[in-house]
């Protein structure tokens, strides 16, 4: 269970981010809202599947990130950018110390710096791409909008690939300096779709927004979705019987 509350909260955290990024002079403000309705179902989940640990595991944080993302709706339904914005920082915020308030590897103690970047680079990694994917979405209900935003979106996929492998590669080397080996199987699956293809995929779609087609490059973001949420949940599984983020 705390494996999904991880997923959860680190992709809340990341989706977060990427829409606060996003500026909103160029993108209209129901991207915001019903995307914040995503986070608020996250968030939600996470709340509940908070309840099945034991009473002195068990956070608020998901529950606060989940009325963040009710009011951040709220703001964005009556146009209120600076104050939807600010709210999508304190979700970001509040979800992000929810990463860190439940441990799901057996020794965090091992690599203490690791440990707290993991969550953010995942989360960052996650969020990247299903923002760009939304974002991508949203071009077809309105296709008059600018490609900056997109391209913006795509360019921190790429960021957030980089560093959740250069996360991934240190811990893995450490992980085989100081035992037990992973199962490569589950290693190569890791990379292979959580990083490598998303990295490449990335790349794919800020080609083809050079056409431009949006429509097209949306289709590659929901493969890259896929490729991201196999890799990340891989790497979860792996690190939770590990010392190091994998």
């Amino acid at each position: 269970m705390p494996i999904l509350i991880q997923f959860l909260l680190r992709a809340s955290f990341g989706l977060a981010v990427a829409m606060a990024i996003t500026p909103p002079r160029k993108v209209t403000s129901g991207f915001y809202r019903n995307h914040l309705y995503v986070i608020l179902g996250m968030c939600v989940l996470a709340a509940l599947a908070v309840f099945s640990l034991p009473e002195s595991e068990r956070t608020w944080l998901p529950l606060a990130a989940a009325g963040l993302s009710y009011a951040g709706a709220v703001a964005w339904l009556y146009e209120k950018r600076t104050a939807g914005v600010a709210l999508l920082g304190l979700v970001a915020i509040a979800a992000l110390a929810g990463t860190w308030s439940i441990a799901t590897r057996s020794d965090a103690s091992s690599a203490p710096l690791l440990g707290m970047i993991d969550a953010p680079t995942a989360g960052l990694l996650l969020g990247s791409v299903l923002g760009a994917m939304f974002l991508g979405h949203w071009y077809l209900n309105t296709p008059t909008m600018e490609l900056a935003p997109l391209r913006r979106l795509v360019l921190l996929v790429m960021a957030a690939t980089i560093a959740r492998a250069i996360v991934c590669g240190a811990g893995l080397a450490l992980q085989f300096e100081h035992g037990p080996a992973p199962t490569v199987a589950f290693v190569a699956l890791r990379w292979l779709a959580g990083l490598v293809g998303v990295g490449a995929l990335a790349v794919m779609t800020w080609q083809t927004l050079k056409i431009p087609n949006t429509q097209s490059a949306t289709g590659i973001l929901y493969v890259a979705v896929i490729g991201v949420f196999i890799g990340e949940l891989t790497s979860q599984l792996l690190s939770a019987h590990a010392s190091f983020p994998l």
